[in-house]
């Protein structure tokens, strides 16, 4: 019988990306250009149709060490052997060793997944999304659009703290911290500080405009 040690890691070829953080359950299209990953893309195809995506520090220029692991389900080949794939995001892995470099890199990782809770989060997870619905509508009435979230958000906390973190864009640092927390209220918590944050400097933007009109 197998051991949990050896069903926990595998080898995963990986896909490092400047400021892109992919969360388990979010949509990532790409377009494949890089000739060392269009053979990544095309060995992928004949195997399980997984990567792992890692976030690159642009600014640094280091590559992240916890990632997410993304599914290839639907792709289309363009003419000159670029590709376009589009691809869901499946559970997180942090990298262990890194097996080879060329022609792309593959590593050994580990899957990591939240601690289970010991309380109910769903006050806290609702708290969440009225402070995101505070933060639209504020935006809405700020830029006089028309601003308005999905139906499917998902309502289960761990979820909900994933799709909140996907969406906050510009902050690619402070998404890859969110990524790489493993305590779902601790992330539920961090989202509701930046969104309270936001949501007050929208509310006094709001009230200037109002006061300028």
């Amino acid at each position: 019988m197998a051991s949990a040690s050896s069903i926990a890691v595998r080898e995963l070829p990986l896909f490092p990306l400047p400021e892109v953080v992919l969360f388990p359950g979010r949509p990532l299209p790409l377009h494949i250009f890089e000739y060392r990953y269009r053979i990544m893309m095309n060995t992928i195809l004949e195997s399980d149709r997984r990567f792992g995506v890692l976030m690159v520090d642009p600014v640094q220029g280091k590559i992240a060490t916890v990632g997410c692991c993304a599914e290839i389900v639907q792709f289309q080949r363009l003419p000159d052997d670029r590709m376009k794939i589009w691809t869901i995001g499946q559970q997180r892995f942090r990298v262990l060793e890194y097996v080879r470099e060329k022609p792309y890199r593959v590593g050994l990782v580990e899957w990591i997944e939240d601690q289970p809770p010991d309380k109910d989060l769903r006050p806290l997870a609702k708290d969440v999304e009225q402070l995101l619905r505070d933060v639209v509508r504020l935006s809405a009435k700020l830029m006089d659009q028309n601003i308005e979230l999905p139906e499917d958000i998902p309502s289960l906390p761990r979820e909900l703290s994933y799709w909140v973190a996907s969406n906050l864009y510009g902050v690619a640092s402070e998404q890859q911290a969110l990524l790489e927390m493993q305590d779902t209220a601790a992330r539920l918590q961090r989202e509701a500080e930046i969104l309270t944050s936001t949501r007050n400097h929208l509310a006094a933007r709001t009230v200037l405009k109002d006061t300028l009109k």
